[in-house]
């Protein structure tokens, strides 16, 4: 018990809190981008516990959490608010995946576990005030803390779907000119109601878009901001000083992505504002965790309770074996980097192929954001590719031409060599990309027999994801080229009856590495 309590004190004082001192300071825990990383909510639980006993707290999230692994997209999304409501989470915001079963299915899930949304920027079509209160006013301590929430408006391109109907009518508005604005009013709007601290909960990411709307742009446009906790862009920020429009220096953080860290916001006695990351595999942390199995009493234990239960739920869907590996099915470079989204990877060669296998399509499109996890070597469980491609989503085949194509490539490529959801994964096509260049894409051929170059006014049939060609993937290029097929099959289930049925349970060797079908200089 001595060493425990030691142990307890050492990480307390590492979060900012000391327990020799009367005084309480103020801590915030947040998170952003966990994407059905379940596990990690009783160590986020457990640490609001202990840190409480010492400091006042509360816990935050910054978005995207309904989709993106397998407990989201066989619950579509429940599983995940079932356990979120155990946390306990003082305020929350959307992020653009929030969006990926309509808007219905989200705000029933929202309503049924009572979290507490916060969004400036989501509207109903027509409609003044937004959907979400745009700011929470919450009594930590002595003082009052407001969280101002915003979700990125290049949802409205990514997610399109939920946003029109099928006839093209605008149901839902995210506001992409005011969204700067909108935050700005909501801080003045929670400093008038005694908020002696705003804390802005961005869904907005560091990197430029078409909308040109990010967290550092959102800091440089408002005043009245202490801090940014940031998502979208699965960046690791400990903390990154930016400039507001004063002049003063704004803490920005964000913690990557799949609770690798968890955030930690302090305000001192002194008022002063600062942020870090906890790994939430660091030993210290996990002695913690083990330390407190045995109480019955914590939000920790509450959540394990539900995680426990969760997981063997998806278990019991998700053990049966569909096929055997000798090399892992790779989205990530050896640092962790989603490199999915930036270059061919052996994920995006499997999956393309099972696209263009399953439906006769000469040529298979996936964008790289479609492609979420990074799968081990060894026997693969039905669980594990849904996994691997978690979206509700449904392969379609298409009628393009060759200047298509290379239209396609060419908008998917443009944010080269940074990441990008909509970089294309192919099947049936190889390329090369010259970043030095305009236009980027060079050398595009198309595989009839061997590969041969395309022709711009050739009729090719193309495969890709209904995401891809009705919901704003790929940046909409492919929305006015006419349908062959729908709903052929879901993606997931195109990628297992490859395995099984064409692969006959074993992934090949030609698989091992990316086959060069995309060359970036």
């Amino acid at each position: 018990m001595k060493n425990t309590a030691i142990i307890i004190l050492a990480l307390l004082v590492c979060l900012g809190v000391d327990a020799r001192k009367k005084s309480r300071s103020i801590v915030i825990l947040y998170e952003n981008d966990v994407h059905c990383a379940i596990d990690g909510y009783p160590v986020l639980a457990g640490l609001r516990t202990q840190v409480a006993d010492t400091a006042n707290v509360a816990v935050v999230s910054s978005g995207d959490f309904l989709q993106g692994g397998t407990s989201g997209a066989i619950s579509r999304g429940e599983y995940i608010t079932e356990i979120m409501q155990t946390v306990g989470y003082d305020a929350v915001t959307l992020g653009n995946h929030e969006f990926d079963y309509q808007v219905s299915r989200m705000v029933e899930l929202i309503d049924k576990s009572r979290l507490p949304v916060t969004c400036t920027n989501f509207f109903e079509s027509g409609k003044s005030k937004p959907y979400y209160v745009p700011y929470i006013v919450k009594k930590i301590g002595k003082k009052k803390v407001a969280f101002i929430g915003t979700v990125t408006p290049t949802t409205l391109s990514t997610e399109q779907y939920a946003f029109f109907d099928k006839q093209g009518n605008q149901l839902y508005d995210l506001r992409p000119n005011q969204v700067y604005q909108l935050v700005q009013d909501a801080v003045d709007a929670a400093r008038r109601k005694g908020a002696k601290y705003c804390i802005v909960l961005s869904h907005l990411g560091e990197d430029d878009n078409d909308m040109h709307v990010t967290s550092h742009g959102l800091v440089a446009a408002t005043s009245g901001i202490d801090a940014v906790l940031d998502g979208h862009t699965h960046s690791v920020i400990p903390c990154q000083l930016v400039a507001n429009k004063q002049g003063k220096m704004i803490p920005v953080s964000q913690t990557g992505t799949k609770f690798y860290y968890i955030g930690h916001l302090l305000i001192d006695e002194k008022g002063r504002v600062s942020t870090r990351l906890i790994p939430i595999r660091d030993a210290q942390t996990k002695a913690i965790e083990a330390s407190f199995l045995t109480r019955t009493s914590d939000m920790r234990n509450k959540t394990l309770v539900a995680t426990d239960s969760i997981n063997k739920l998806v278990d019991e869907q998700t053990a049966r074996v569909v096929c055997h590996s000798d090399f892992p099915i790779s989205i990530l470079d050896s640092t962790g980097t989603q490199v999915v989204r930036c270059q061919e990877t052996n994920a995006g060669d499997l999956v393309c192929d099972a696209f263009r296998a399953v439906t006769g399509a000469q040529i298979a499109f996936n964008n790289g954001g479609g492609i979420r996890n990074q799968l081990s070597a060894g026997d693969l469980t039905y669980g594990d590719i849904i996994s691997l491609l978690p979206f509700d989503n449904y392969l379609e085949t298409i009628e393009v031409t060759g200047q298509d194509i290379l239209d396609v490539l060419e908008a998917c490529c443009q944010l080269l060599p940074e990441r990008d959801g909509q970089f294309a994964q192919v099947s049936g096509i190889r390329y090369t990309v010259d970043t030095s260049r305009q236009p980027r894409v060079q050398s595009v051929e198309v595989l009839n027999g061997n590969y041969e170059p395309i022709q711009l006014d050739r009729k090719y049939v193309l495969c890709t994801t209904d995401d891809c060609i009705d919901g704003g993937g790929m940046y909409g290029k492919l929305k006015d080229c006419r349908k062959l097929k729908e709903k052929i099959i879901s993606y997931n289930d195109a990628l297992i009856k490859y395995v099984t049925e064409y692969l006959k349970g074993k992934i090949p060797e030609i698989y091992r590495k990316p086959q060069g079908r995309i060359i970036i200089r």
